[in-house]
């Protein structure tokens, strides 16, 4: 006989994310003293507290970390029971919740979620923007449904599914005199070296893939300035900081706009994959796959 109801689980999952009882009360429609009810009648059923108190938030200890994940997916396992009895009924208001990194963020998922909620008109998006090794934590911690990043995946414990590939390209300022350099004849390694370099963040895919793309051929290049944006180094750039390697769908209206000029130099064609991860064995419901489907068409 069960003892523990999957409400208790939906206020444990709400608590977990929100950090306090007063904001999962308003994700799960409850009252705060039914929330505070469930959740000690979930910890008694559990024989164990789930959470550590510190101050006013609760935030999840080693058990209720352990279980995070497993409660997610019943929760998500009881959606989609619930979306098979009433398929011929209404669809009900849905919430995904996405996690992607800056690039894809800002300028590849926007036109393909305005287009979704068009044909979708019951969908609602929770979008969280971070770098590529932070979306990859938010998939792994359940924390959102589906996960959006540039480069490549080193998380063996998510499903990986390649999306589209991503061109790099070199940036100078419109008015750099590198920029007529390159137009009279290809920049060489050795004059790349001599730039000044501005890169994303450790952890960034971007800066991951220049990583590899640029400095597995130059070997040395001096670095002035790490910055945790890519639209920061288009200002810094286009204002002569120096070089730097960024997506084309970030440089390209720079450049359209006469503030920015790609660079042609010696070095191969630089791409890096665009990829979807997932929770490894999370069965998606029939708007995730939606969505999905969404992303492949729009590439």
């Amino acid at each position: 006989m069960l003892h523990l109801s999957l409400r208790q689980w939906e206020v444990f999952c709400a608590i977990a994310q929100s950090g306090s009882t007063v904001a999962a009360a308003n994700a799960v429609g409850l009252s705060q003293s039914a929330v505070s009810a469930a959740l000690q009648q979930l910890e008694t059923g559990m024989g164990a507290q789930l959470f550590a108190r510190t101050g006013k938030r609760l935030v999840l200890n080693d058990l209720g970390r352990s279980l995070w994940p497993e409660a997610q997916a019943l929760l998500e396992q009881a959606q989609l029971l619930e979306q098979a009895t009433r398929a011929t009924a209404p669809a009900a208001p849905v919430q995904l919740r996405l996690a992607a990194s800056t690039t894809i963020a800002n300028h590849v998922l926007p036109p393909i979620l305005a287009g979704f909620m068009q044909r979708y008109e019951q969908v609602r998006f929770d979008v969280v923007i971070g770098n590529t090794r932070e979306v990859a934590q938010s998939v792994t911690d359940a924390r959102v449904d589906l996960g959006f990043i540039e480069g490549a995946s080193h998380w063996t414990e998510l499903e990986v599914q390649p999306w589209r590939d991503d061109e790099l390209v070199l940036i100078a300022a419109a008015g750099d005199t590198l920029v007529q350099h390159a137009r009279q004849a290809p920049l060489s390694v050795q004059e790349l070296r001599a730039c000044r370099w501005l890169l994303r963040e450790e952890g960034s895919g971007t800066r991951e893939a220049v990583e590899f793309a640029v400095l597995s051929h130059l070997h040395e290049w001096p670095v002035v300035a790490v910055l945790g944006s890519s639209e920061a180094i288009c200002t810094a750039v286009a204002r002569g900081a120096g070089i730097s390697c960024l997506s084309r769908v970030i440089a390209q209206p720079w450049v359209d706009r006469g503030e920015l000029a790609i660079l042609a130099t010696e070095l191969p064609a630089m791409q890096r994959p665009f990829s979807l991860l997932q929770r490894r064995g999370k069965k998606r419901s029939p708007v995730l796959q939606a969505l999905v489907q969404a992303c492949l068409d729009a590439a």
